[in-house]
């Protein structure tokens, strides 16, 4: 189809976000991620929700079919959910590896030498991004739950240092954060303060409310990025991240809108 250059279309869209949702141990992730619309959790193996999150699920995703399955089916079925939740983009990985070797008729994604394996990998990858990006496009959110890890970032304008980031192959923690619309690195909310400890000496300590913040703009410790007018950090309470987050991101409507 030709372009109509004499056309005007605006460039503003309502889809529902694709997002990553990754934090220190026990912050809530997943407790978040239950609160968008009417969700949907798949598990991969050994992730569940806490206890006292209740959601429909369609029980664990064994292999990378597993998990095509489960998109094919909120494309094509009658139902009432709006967010898709995978938990965790990281147990995927294991699952693309897997579909990955048997491509290539393979026992392990490490077979293929050099880091061949993982340059495979992208085409699963992009199948998996691709179906997210059909579910986001039908109406329904996505929530990849990811762990984090402690890496060496590697500045090219100042010296070396750690950040938190996605637990993912760097091959395939860039597409997903191409495909992603936001980022969101959670934290508890904490200040600095400083105590008399004697002898003109101070020392600091953090104090913490129980609130929680989900950061949306990187910053040297963590990696996180927005494409939504939000402020560089939201601070909510437990139980009410969306309430805060749908602020400023369009919130699903599901396939039957």
């Amino acid at each position: 189809m030709a372009i109509s250059l004499g056309s005007l279309n605006s460039t503003k869209n309502n889809k529902p976000p694709i997002g990553v949702i990754y934090g220190v141990h026990g912050v809530g992730k997943t407790l978040l991620a239950s609160e968008f619309p009417d969700p949907y959790y798949l598990p991969t193996m050994g992730e569940e929700p806490p206890d006292g999150v209740d959601m429909p699920s369609p029980g664990g995703a064994e292999s990378f079919e597993d998990i095509l399955d489960v998109i094919g089916w909120l494309l094509t079925a009658e139902h009432d959910r709006k967010t898709l939740i995978l938990d965790s983009v990281d147990g995927a990985e294991n699952l693309v590896w897997r579909a990955t070797s048997a491509r290539l008729g393979l026992n392990s994604i490490e077979d293929a030498g050099f880091g061949k394996g993982y340059v495979e990998a992208d085409t699963e990858w992009r199948e998996l991004l691709g179906g997210l990006q059909a579910l986001r496009d039908a109406g329904i959110a996505v929530v990849l739950l990811a762990h984090t890890e402690i890496s060496r970032f590697d500045s090219p304008t100042s010296d070396p240092y750690s950040r938190y980031g996605i637990k993912l192959h760097k091959r395939a923690s860039a597409l997903v954060q191409e495909t992603a619309q936001f980022v969101g690195f959670v934290n508890y909310r904490h200040t600095l303060k400083e105590k008399e400890v004697g002898f003109n000496k101070k020392v600091a300590h953090a104090e913490g409310s129980g609130e929680r913040q989900i950061h949306l703009e990187e910053r040297p410790g963590f990696l996180a990025k927005s494409r939504y007018s939000t402020p560089p950090a939201i601070i909510y309470k437990k139980g009410k991240g969306w309430d805060e987050l749908s602020k400023y991101m369009p919130a699903p409507t599901g396939v039957a809108a």
